[in-house]
């Protein structure tokens, strides 16, 4: 075991503070979600408004798809328009407030998560939604207090900003140092038989998180995990993993750390040198 801290763990690599932030999102919007029918927290039917497609815009659409959010996202800039629809974090990219809408009440009704992208200036379509009476039920704080942002979404929306992990929440993060496609979903399964679905609504917010994040979080933080969960569940996944890969059940190395109020941990963890690491 290493306590040296890798670039691919390093809080300051873009990959780690994209995933790092859509997960404070995805704790900033739970207690907006009620259960769904699995027991698990759900945003189905509510509309969220992300505002641009920035760094922060995208880790919090990461969020909301996992929640089951219906989002609306705006910039006029074709850069971050082609790397939201190429990240995977919006779903459709439209030139008219009509077209997003046509989508985005079809998805409302069936209570299925769905992102759009339109391409056009934020604070015009922020008009046009005004005027037509377009209320979200969620607005990216950014956007609150702001001149342009109508008062009625100010008035009606509730504001989301991402929060840090309580005092009674550990952080995980883990990433396969190679062949992140054959190993992570390995690592994943271990994690999620450490979260206990009838520990409560924390855990089974932890579940729905590790198990629907992957699909969503695109290019940059494609190879790469983080989970907020309880201490005595983060401490299993820590130790399972290592052991895992220490006994050749996962075929590469892995980094993975545990961090909390008391510290940060982290552990680098090799196969035996008989193990194939080539996947």
């Amino acid at each position: 075991m290493s306590t040296s801290d890798p670039m691919e763990l390093n809080p300051h690599h873009a990959a780690f503070v994209f995933a790092v932030c859509a997960d404070r999102f995805y704790a900033a919007l739970l207690p907006f979600a009620k259960p769904d029918a699995e027991g698990e927290p759900s945003l189905g039917g509510q509309l969220l408004y992300a505002g641009e497609p920035d760094e922060e815009g995208r880790a919090l659409l990461v969020a909301a798809n996992v929640l089951g959010a219906a989002s609306l996202t705006v910039t006029a800039d074709p850069s971050a328009q082609r790397r939201s629809i190429r990240d995977g974090v919006a779903d459709y990219l439209v030139t008219t407030l009509e077209e997003a809408l046509r989508i985005l009440k079809n998805q409302l009704r069936k209570r299925e998560p769905v992102a759009v992208c339109i391409a056009a200036k934020p604070q015009s379509i922020e008009r046009e939604m005004e005027e037509r009476g377009v209320q979200p039920d969620l607005v990216t704080y950014a956007l609150s207090g702001l001149a342009r942002f109508p008062p009625e979404f100010q008035a009606g929306a509730r504001g989301v900003e991402h929060v840090a992990p309580g005092p009674d929440r550990s952080v995980v993060t883990w990433t396969a140092e190679t062949a992140a496609p054959i190993w992570l979903p390995k690592l994943d399964a271990m994690a999620l038989d450490c979260l206990n679905p009838g520990s409560g609504p924390a855990e089974m917010a932890a579940r729905r998180w590790l198990r629907l994040a992957p699909r969503y979080f695109g290019r940059l933080a494609h190879d790469r995990r983080i989970v907020s969960c309880e201490p005595a569940a983060a401490q299993q996944i820590f130790t399972r993993v290592q052991a895992a890969v220490e006994k050749g059940d996962i075929g590469v190395s892995v980094w993975i750390t545990m961090s909390s109020g008391a510290g940060t941990q982290t552990a680098h963890a090799n196969p035996p040198s008989s193990v194939s690491v080539s996947g």
